[in-house]
């Protein structure tokens, strides 16, 4: 009778060892895989799978057992172990809010047709010229610089373009007949003439 009392203690027993011996195996590459002169651990996809730790679960233990549990490695901590100081890479303070809200948009009116555009002192004005030969539209700064921003021509028109970054003529043209659309800065504003000829 006495030795039939000795059998769940020894089971037991057993079942602790087994569960220690198998859980000190399975942290062995975990344990030797981190570096000993920096102290950085390992990367998580380079860990053995914790196969060996799962068959711990298959032996039997008692009610009294419950102390057993706390040696056992649970994987889920271990990867979030290893995965918590990934996170902390992406810094949100990396972005500067304040930094758009310290540029002011450009002040915009209108000067005799033109638009207006003021940036660091110096105005841009934009103005669309339309004829029958086509639509003009040009650009100048308040430095005296004029260029040409586009120029669609009419049916049966080309255009060709003639002059300098400070005086600027473009032509529709045609065989017997021509637009001139003539711009430059003149006593400190924008000067543009439109001219036909031809019949």
């Amino acid at each position: 009778m006495r030795s039939s009392r000795w059998v769940p203690i020894a089971g037991w027993c057993v079942a602790t060892a087994t569960s220690i011996v198998l859980s000190s195996v399975a942290l062995s590459p975990v344990l030797n895989a981190a570096r000993a002169d920096s102290g950085e651990l390992p990367d998580i996809d380079q860990l053995p799978a914790p196969a060996a730790v799962a068959e711990t679960s298959a032996a039997p233990l008692p009610e009294t057992a419950g102390p057993t549990r706390t040696t056992r490695p649970t994987p889920s901590r271990t990867r979030s172990s290893a995965a918590d100081p990934k996170p902390p890479s992406k810094s949100p303070s990396s972005s500067a809010p304040g930094s758009a809200s310290t540029t002011t948009p450009p002040a915009t009116s209108t000067e005799n047709g033109w638009t207006v555009t003021t940036s660091d002192g110096v105005k841009t004005y934009v103005k669309s010229f339309s004829t029958e030969g086509g639509i003009a539209v040009i650009r100048m700064t308040s430095k005296g610089t004029v260029s040409l921003v586009t120029a669609t021509p009419a049916d049966g028109y080309r255009v060709e373009k003639q002059g300098s970054d400070v005086n600027l003529a473009v032509y529709f043209v045609r065989t017997e007949k021509s637009f001139i659309v003539h711009a430059q800065w003149w006593n400190g504003a924008p000067f543009v003439e439109v001219s036909e000829v031809g019949s």
